[in-house]
């Protein structure tokens, strides 16, 4: 892990972010930059995210296992959260820009410091145009929006609310002419109102990673395409379980599907959240 703080000149910064009208002055960084042959993709949304967010983001960034992208986020509660510990969990390199200078005892917010070491751990990066002593304020998370919308080719909003910060980093996406990507949501939620704004006026609806490949312009490979597929330790009834659940999936649901003895059953699905392959939240099993 490189936890040494680094200071950052304008001619060191990743390349798209030297051509937004406002660049910073200064990056202060921790880690390792990813490659700049990847393709960057910043992930924002609601810090009260649903169960359904929770899957969504799930899903669509399990889904770029083994592509060469960089899930940059902000460290925040919610939807960044769990942005970077899936990307994490799929063996994607993420960048954490947080509403607050790099200074151990300043970042914010403080519950997730242990992310921002795991991120660091995983060979990821901490990225911060603030002073590092700098605490979050109103102003530094709007300032810091403009950064992730910078550092990206794309960004994509899973849930925000009507008057909701990630739609200030959606508005910057537009004017610095990148890609904006939306997740539709529920009609009925609170927390799809604002993403359904920018679905209005334009912006690529997004329900698979494949959109996101699309958009990125990275062709979806031929070989394997799924967790169950790059693993070659599972069992015949684990496989089975992935090919069922390759969209979260009642438990009940599933165990009927599986055709097996309800004991049987409910060994091998606990063996496999023993296993750190699935988990089951509110009844809903996906993977993990």
């Amino acid at each position: 892990m490189t936890d040494e703080l680094q200071l950052l000149a304008p001619a060191d910064f990743p390349p798209l972010l030297r051509e937004i009208s406002d660049p910073p002055k200064q990056l202060y960084l921790r880690g390792k930059l990813p490659s700049f042959g990847h393709k960057w993709l910043s992930v924002v949304g609601s810090r009260a995210m649903t169960t359904y967010g929770k899957q969504a983001c799930h899903h669509l960034i399990e889904g770029l296992r083994g592509y060469p992208i960089a899930i940059v986020s902000g460290l925040a509660y919610g939807v960044d959260a769990e942005a970077h510990k899936t990307a994490l969990d799929a063996g994607l390199t993420t960048v954490a820009v947080p509403g607050s200078g790099l200074d151990w005892d300043v970042l914010y917010p403080k519950a997730n410091i242990g992310l921002a070491r795991e991120i660091l751990k995983s060979g990821g990066t901490l990225l911060s145009e603030f002073k590092p002593d700098q605490k979050a304020t109103d102003y530094t998370f709007p300032q810091r929006n403009r950064i992730m919308a910078g550092l990206s080719h794309a960004t994509l909003v899973i849930e925000a609310k009507e008057k909701s910060g990630s739609l200030i980093t959606a508005k910057l996406v537009t004017e610095y002419n990148r890609e904006l990507l939306v997740v539709p949501g529920s009609i009925f939620s609170a927390e799809s109102k604002g993403t359904h704004q920018f679905l209005r006026l334009g912006a690529t609806a997004v329900t698979s990673p494949e959109d996101i490949l699309i958009v990125l312009g990275i062709a979806k490979r031929s070989g394997p395409t799924s967790l169950s597929e790059l693993r070659d330790d599972l069992s015949e009834d684990e496989r089975r379980v992935f090919e069922i659940i390759h969209t979260p999936v009642p438990r009940d649901s599933l165990i009927e599907a599986l055709e097996l003895p309800i004991t049987d059953a409910n060994v091998l699905l606990s063996t496999m959240e023993i296993k750190g392959l699935i988990v089951e939240e509110l009844g809903v099993v996906r993977v993990r």
